[in-house]
Formats: structure tokens, C-alpha cells, sequence
């Protein structure tokens, strides 16, 4: 009986989705898009600054 459960435990871990692993294959397309966001507002700031 004991056995069944930890069979069902295991089946159930397996087709658990990670969150970390549903982000990491967009990471080359969201990356350089949220630094150029950050580049552009730290300019933006700079410049209303001065």
C-alpha cells in the first residue's frame, strides 16, 4: 500500500512544471530587451536631471 503512494508521488513530481524552466529558454529574447529598457530610462533620466 505504502508502495502505491510513493508510485503515485513519483508520477505526479514528474510532470510538475518548474517555473525557472519555463522562463529560461526566453531569456535570450528578454534579456537584452529589459537592458535596453533600463539603458533607455537611465538616459532619460540623466538627461531631465541636468
Amino acid at each position: 500500500m505504502s508502495g502505491n503512494s510513493h508510485d503515485h508521488n513519483a508520477q505526479h513530481t514528474e510532470h510538475e512544471e518548474d517555473i525557472v524552466e519555463g522562463i529560461v529558454h526566453k531569456m535570450p529574447v528578454v534579456l537584452p530587451i529589459a537592458g535596453a529598457i533600463l539603458m533607455f530610462l537611465l538616459a532619460f533620466i540623466a538627461v531631465f536631471m541636468a
